[in-house]
């Protein structure tokens, strides 16, 4: 079959058609764009380190101990000495709301963690088996789940008497419920996309689909939840040390110098406002962090 040349035009590459018109980004660079568009995500991140970096050096800068006591001087109210006054033992409340910072962040952080090594290997599991080991696992998560959650830490607590390495036990094991549940939803979504196929063709095994794959894609919501679960987790230990149940003496968190506030409400109150206000802002400041990260890493909100 003959062809007749003067039917076909030739295509002229212009420098033009190769040019970038925009600047690739990562799916990490796109989502931090979008969550410094977002001034309340982006002020609540700033709290938080700041929060974070007062509670780590703003002991070691000072000369008073958190339990240093001088009779001479308590329930002193607020003053250019005492910023946030004394206690009734004559203890610089400041520095106490300081140290109560390490504990009650550090709980938070080690739930998450816990939250987030628990949760995401049972709730990955689960959804990626499928079958019956799916709806084993997943009933044994909805007789947990339909404990209240707060009722079965406090009898973990009981059970293991108070104290911070007891408080990390009681959480860890309450608190990766919601978490695998997220987890086990992404993934039943995910495991039948053509890539997870395209794996097993290659003869990729389970975890390595699991971990390699589909957490990955996962990423987004597993964020969102650990950053939730980091004021939930400080509410919840602010809660036990309120009823007696928290970290023992000398240790003071927030909720054991909110504790201890209440007795002397009407007469100084102060003892107690600069304990609940730090709860306060540490645990909007979290929630508004979440909700940035949620509107960031969702990518049906990308432009």
């Amino acid at each position: 079959m003959q062809f007749d040349n003067d039917a076909f035009t030739p295509v002229v590459r212009s420098g033009q058609a190769e040019t970038t018109l925009r600047p690739g980004s990562t799916w990490s660079q796109d989502a931090w764009r979008r969550l410094q568009q977002n001034k309340p995500a982006m002020i609540a991140l700033y709290t938080i380190a700041i929060i974070i970096t007062v509670a780590i050096i703003g002991p070691w800068i000072s000369n008073l101990s958190y339990s240093a006591q001088d009779l001479s001087q308590t329930n002193q109210p607020p003053s250019a000495a005492h910023w946030f006054g004394t206690d009734s033992l004559g203890r610089d409340l400041f520095i106490r709301v300081l140290y109560g910072a390490r504990i009650s962040l550090s709980i938070g952080v080690v739930a998450s963690l816990i939250n987030l090594t628990i949760g995401v290997i049972y709730g990955g599991l689960a959804g990626f088996l499928g079958g019956r080991v799916d709806r084993i696992m997943m009933n044994i998560v909805d007789i947990l789940y339909g404990i209240p959650l707060l009722l079965y830490v406090i009898l973990l607590m009981v059970v293991l008497k108070p104290g911070l390495t007891n408080i990390f036990i009681a959480l860890g094991i309450a608190y990766w419920l919601g978490m695998a549940r997220i987890v086990r939803g992404q993934i039943l979504s995910l495991k039948h996309q053509e890539y997870v196929l395209a794996a097993r063709t290659l003869g990729a095994g389970t975890w390595r689909i699991l971990f390699r794959h589909l957490l990955p894609n996962s990423l987004g919501p597993i964020i969102i939840t650990m950053t939730l679960a980091i004021p939930e987790a400080i509410f919840t230990e602010a809660f036990l040390s309120f009823i007696g149940l928290g970290v023992s003496a000398p240790m003071a968190s927030w909720g054991v110098l909110a504790s201890e506030g209440v007795t002397s409400l009407r007469s100084y109150p102060f003892q107690l406002f600069f304990p609940a206000i730090a709860i306060s802002v540490t645990m909007l400041a979290f929630n508004f962090l979440g909700d940035g990260l949620r509107d960031a890493l969702d990518p049906r909100v990308r432009r």
